[in-house]
């Protein structure tokens, strides 16, 4: 693991980084081609520094010690590069207040790290290089106008040389050495890197063949090598080939070589020239790259979600569909077609996909798309659908209308789930209720309702009697002398004789009427919608029925009902009716048994 640096040996290594750079960058550039008043046609230095500035740690002496280390090496080489000694201090000043601006204004709007793979960031950054390229252009005018005395030009000359140094030269640095600090560049393959250097030698040797020669008018050249290089390499394509470019240009045409040296005008024009050159093809590459980055990472992005899109849809059964209701035609996700049994791709038109649909089921399917595009509202529908396999299966679907100009409907767009297990489920759940619901209102031994469930359909033929005058008559009934069948017979043979009469006492009655077993060997009948006259006929019936049944039937022995009927007269609960229902059952009893008697 490497040991970080104490304070006070990482702010001599930034002063060593900024001196040693800045001096040489400076004398370069001085020796290289010279413009107007003495000036480069590009300053690398003020880029060098802005550069070291964006990457030295947030620590405030360790800045002012690389400021005092930029101001050494400026004023050492504009003196040996034999610039007055009065320029040379207004010179350094400036160039230091152009590199704090910068780096104010950026991080004042960018207080992380200043990425240039992002469209604002590059934003930021341009602007801030404006903006300090104009500050430090007005101070050095006014400061060496005042010892010299200077026009327009000067400013103008001064402005362009320090931001294109800035523009052009930090870029590269800052994203070279964050390559090398995250390992990116170690890390990248030999075929990159060598596509890499095959690109930027490529650049080099177009500008080298459009500036060292001035018959041809080929300065498209660079520009077409640093654009390739910024659509392969991306942002750092882009600033390093522009680097490239700016050097060959700036040192052939300074020795006046190339198109522009050949342009017959005073010597500041053709640095201007150049400067707007190389501005051109720098606002021209960058934003270009950064912008590519961004379109790579929104198709990464949509690659990705619709990879997840497909997964969401294979894990959840689910498929979309749109259906172009100009040309007629339909899409469907390769999931859709999975749930109709095809295999993704093959053809299919909006007739097959609705034919898919049993017939009853299709003609809703129509109903409710016609309405949906008529109204312009979503919608949702379930049916089933035919296979191509002929396998049945359950779908469902949701979706909404597209609208163009005018709100007309031009899309239908749907999604559609294969929903035949939660149907099956569904099934198979109210089967077990339904099971589950009989078991708890079934009487076990006779199959006749229990007395909870009895009771119940009591309750509500009542309240119906009561509220739309139907009539109703119920009827109590119990075996006779059942006892005496129990301790001569056993309870084997006493359950088998309630099976028995519950059976024949169920077979006599009407398909409205109901018989329930209420306890032991008593019952309940509920004759619905029957008068007084015709109810004593049911239940008349139905004692006959078992008294008829009794003959040595399975070897039981033979048994007889006693019934107490009462018809509804305003009762106001089931307590009362039965009641005297019970009632009429004893006056039977009491008369001998095996009798039918009316309550009063």
């Amino acid at each position: 693991m490497t040991q970080p640096l104490s304070p006070r040996v990482e702010a001599v290594f930034w002063l060593l980084l900024t001196a040693t750079g800045y001096f040489l960058l400076a004398s370069l550039a001085l020796y290289a081609t010279k413009g107007a008043d003495n000036i480069a046609a590009v300053w690398p230095p003020s880029g060098y520094f802005l550069a070291l500035l964006l990457m030295m740690p947030d620590h405030r002496p360790t800045r002012l010690i690389s400021f005092a280390g930029m101001a050494a090496a400026s004023l050492a080489a504009n003196i040996s590069g034999g610039v007055p000694i009065a320029s040379c201090f207004a010179y350094t000043i400036a160039n230091g207040c152009e590199a704090a601006v910068a780096l104010w204004l950026i991080r004042r709007r960018e207080p992380g790290e200043l990425s240039f793979m992002v469209p604002r960031s590059v934003a930021i950054f341009c602007a801030a290089a404006l903006g300090a390229s104009a500050i430090s252009a007005a101070l050095v005018w006014t400061l060496v106008g005042l010892l010299t005395g200077t026009t327009l030009d000067f400013f103008l000359s001064w402005f362009t040389t320090v931001l294109l140094g800035m523009l052009i030269v930090t870029p590269p640095i800052v994203m070279l050495a964050r390559m090398v600090g995250t390992r990116a560049l170690g890390n990248a393959s030999t075929a990159m890197k060598a596509e890499a250097t095959g690109i930027l030698t490529g650049a080099a040797l177009a500008t080298i063949v459009a500036f060292t020669q001035a018959h041809f008018p080929l300065t498209f050249l660079p520009c077409m090598a640093v654009v390739a290089a910024a659509y392969r390499l991306g942002p750092f394509g882009a600033a390093a080939g522009m680097l490239i470019v700016t050097i060959i240009t700036s040192l052939l045409t300074g020795q006046g070589y190339g198109p522009i040296a050949a342009i017959e005008e005073a010597p500041k024009v053709k640095v201007l020239f150049l400067q707007f050159y190389l501005l051109s093809l720098l606002f021209t590459t960058l934003p270009l790259a950064a912008l590519l980055v961004v379109r790579q990472r929104l198709a990464k992005r949509l690659e990705q979600s619709n990879r997840w899109l497909l997964q969401a849809e294979a894990a959840a059964l689910v498929g979309h569909w749109r259906v172009d209701l100009i040309g007629w035609t339909i899409h469907w996700s390769d999931q859709a077609y999975r749930i109709h049994g095809l295999i993704p791709g093959s053809p299919v038109d909006v007739s097959y996909s609705v034919r898919q649909y049993v017939a009853e089921d299709g003609d809703a399917v129509r109903k409710i798309l016609e309405e949906a595009v008529r109204t312009g509202e979503p919608f949702e529908f379930q049916g089933r659908i035919r296979r191509a396999d002929g396998e049945i299966r359950h779908v469902k679907s949701h979706g909404s209308i597209e609208t163009g100009r005018g709100g007309q409907a031009v899309a239908i767009f749907g999604t559609v789930q294969d929903v035949t297990e939660t149907v099956e489920n569904a099934r198979i759940l109210e089967a077990a209720r339904s099971a589950a619901e009989r078991v708890a209102n079934t009487d076990m031994l006779t199959g006749l309702p229990n007395r909870r469930h009895t009771l119940a359909f009591l309750e509500k033929a009542l309240a119906g009697a009561r509220d739309h005058g139907a009539p109703l008559a119920v009827a109590i009934f119990d075996i006779d002398h059942f006892k005496r069948i129990n301790d001569a017979h056993g309870h084997a043979t006493g359950d088998r004789v309630i099976h028995r009469v519950a059976q024949r006492a169920k077979a006599a009655l009407r398909d409205e009427d109901l018989v329930g077993r209420i306890g032991g060997e008593e019952f309940v009948c509920i004759l619905q919608r029957a008068s007084a006259q015709a109810a004593e006929i049911v239940a008349e019936r139905m004692r006959k029925a078992v008294e008829a049944g009794t003959a040595a039937e399975d070897g039981l022995p033979e048994a007889t009902i006693s019934v107490g009927l009462a018809i509804y007269d305003g009762e106001p609960d089931v307590e009362e009716l039965l009641h005297r229902a019970d009632q009429a059952l004893y006056a039977a009893k009491r008369e001998g048994r095996n009798r039918l008697r009316m309550a009063a």
